[in-house]
């Protein structure tokens, strides 16, 4: 069995003290790279050393939420979630979840979330290809979700009123509140978060562009280099600007 690199995301001392030692019990020739216990911290570091092989990674963080990692820096290392939390487990299916254990977490568990890794993982020397990985995690979250949303339905004046997604261009976030661009070029706000319409939407139709943004393919006109390895998109007159790490996830969406 190859020795693994590993790195833990976990801000609770004796939670991260706890895994460790699980760690060097059940797989002792296995190196733990780094403990961290933040988003910021967590991009910083993901950012200036090779990819680990595996991330342990707890889902609430001190100074946010994990999946904030995933906008700001390009994550392509298998995950391992461990949480006391099992509200967040769709999201983790959106990235590169292997397994999601609730805490406290026991050897049993443990023992299982790695011979899962190894299974779907026989031969890891080095961190998988970004464009096969966006492929394997997006068919695991269509096996994982109900259907896509098809619709929704909106107060409207002294009523109700129906949208149908594929009127919509775009959606996008201000002052946290969420609005849905229509075709028509009128917008609506949409009483759900960026984040609930991921799990929510199709994604062959809509891409998560950056925090402010999440774009329907159709909308698109054109695409442009933008400095330092971005890409800008222009939806009708919107300039949406996608970053260097995740142009390479939307040139796959997009090529799909």
């Amino acid at each position: 069995m190859t020795p693994l690199s590993i790195v833990i995301i976990e801000d609770e001392q004796p939670n991260a003290n706890r895994l460790v030692r699980l760690l060097q019990m059940i797989r002792p020739d296995h190196e733990i790279l780094a403990v961290l216990e933040t988003v910021s911290e967590s991009v910083e570091w993901l950012r200036n050393h090779p990819k680990p092989a595996l991330i342990f990674m707890d889902i609430r963080l001190a100074d946010g939420i994990c999946f904030d990692i995933f906008s700001q820096v390009t994550v392509t290392s298998p995950i391992i979630f461990t949480t006391a939390y099992d509200e967040y487990m769709m999201l983790a299916f959106k990235v590169n979840s292997i397994d999601y254990l609730l805490k406290p977490i026991d050897t049993e568990e443990l023992t299982q979330a790695l011979e899962k890794f190894d299974r779907l993982h026989p031969s890891q020397t080095a961190v998988p290809d970004a464009a096969v990985l966006y492929k394997e995690m997006l068919a695991l979250h269509r096996q994982q979700t109900k259907p896509y949303r098809q619709r929704f339905l909106l107060p409207y004046r002294d009523g109700y009123t129906t949208i149908h997604v594929q009127e919509i261009e775009y959606f996008f976030s201000e002052s946290k509140v969420t609005f849905a661009y229509l075709k028509s070029g009128e917008q609506t706000v949409i009483p759900y978060t960026l984040e609930e319409l991921e799990l929510e939407l199709e994604p062959v139709h809509f891409f998560r562009a950056n925090r402010q943004y999440i774009i329907h393919v159709n909308c698109i006109q054109s695409i442009h280099h933008y400095f330092n390895g971005k890409l800008k998109v222009m939806a009708g007159k919107q300039e949406i600007i996608i970053s260097k790490e995740k142009a390479p996830f939307f040139k796959q969406w997009l090529n799909q």
